[in-house]
């Protein structure tokens, strides 16, 4: 079975860091690309970082030079370094592989989810 393991979410005020790591497991790891995705109340989810195994890295523009994604093929994992943060990074955050290995950008192109995270930043 596929899982996508999500976990480093918690409570931070503004200007923490935190780290989420996704440990995933049931398929291919080598060949895939994972991503964050992340959720605020009446909003719309969105795609926050993703990276794929040939080094294609998305970022939205808004955590751009705050946010680093890296991947740990010996141990399966991505991480999501959160640096800078900002109340409006407050959201559930979602692990997710793309399909066919091709970094996930929209819902559309995400083959599987994991469960979320909180991730609640402070004023």
């Amino acid at each position: 079975d596929v899982q996508l393991q999500a976990s480093g979410g918690g409570l931070v005020q503004a200007g923490g860091s935190l780290i989420l790591s996704c440990a995933a497991s049931g398929f291919n790891f080598d060949e895939a690309a994972i991503g964050w995705f992340r959720q605020a109340p009446g909003k719309e989810r969105e795609a926050v970082a993703c990276i794929s195994s040939d080094g294609v890295i998305y970022y939205l523009s808004s955590v751009k030079g705050r946010f680093t994604i890296s991947s740990d093929n010996a141990k399966n994992t991505v991480s999501l370094q959160m640096n800078s943060l900002k109340p409006e990074d407050t959201a559930v955050y979602y692990c997710a592989a793309g399909r066919n290995g091709l970094v996930p950008t929209l819902d559309s192109g995400v083959g599987y989810w994991g469960k979320g995270t909180q991730v609640t930043v402070s004023s």
